[in-house]
């Protein structure tokens, strides 16, 4: 039903500043980021480590939704986003437990599919649910090339082992040689 959480969306009342402490100060990874004109606000997602990610989302002109927002709690935790590979299913599954939901939207081209369900059905969490690729979302540098589910390196006598993630992006260990080893007379029983 749920995949995972995607990523966990902060308010903040302008982009100067933010963006730098994520980046500069976290070492956080920009990926996709857009503009939407009708609710008046930019958003943009950043990476951090190998599974890690936010997103800052601020108002871009007078009008927008997040005002009242800001202004009533100030900068901070707006929603969450939690992964599902059928928003239809889990919006049935959500008919079934009575769990009243809102703001069902599909980008025209289809990479993006969501719903929203309110705080005061979710504990005091805006949560929202969507259908995505993660990787279409993410930056090249924090995932492997389309095709390529992993990648061996040897890095100061280790080897390092990278792995796509299925919630996209990827996952890299360090293993001695005997682990090495003992993960290639492992996969050899498998076979």
């Amino acid at each position: 039903m749920i995949s995972r959480i995607d990523h966990v969306s902060i308010a903040v009342p302008q982009r100067k500043g933010a963006e730098d402490f994520f980046r500069r100060v976290l070492g956080a990874v920009p990926g996709a980021s857009a503009e939407d004109n009708v609710l008046k606000y930019y958003w943009q997602l950043f990476s951090l480590g190998d599974l890690s990610r936010l997103e800052i989302i601020f108002p871009t002109t007078e009008g927008s939704f997040l005002e009242g927002f800001l202004r009533s709690r100030g900068a901070g935790v707006h929603h969450i986003t939690l992964q599902t590979p059928d928003i239809k299913k889990f919006m049935a599954h959500l008919d079934e437990q009575g769990i009243p939901y809102f703001g069902y939207n599909e980008y025209p081209d289809g990479r993006w599919k969501e719903i929203f369900i309110h705080p005061r059905d979710a504990f005091g969490i805006l949560i929202q649910v969507a259908e995505f690729e993660a990787d279409d979302w993410l930056a090249e540098e924090v995932k492997l090339p389309v095709g390529d589910r992993w990648r061996v390196e040897k890095i100061e006598g280790k080897i390092k082992l990278t792995l796509a993630h299925p919630g996209g992006g990827k996952v890299s260990i360090h293993l001695e040689r005997k682990e090495v080893e003992r993960l290639l007379e492992d996969l050899r029983r498998a076979l």
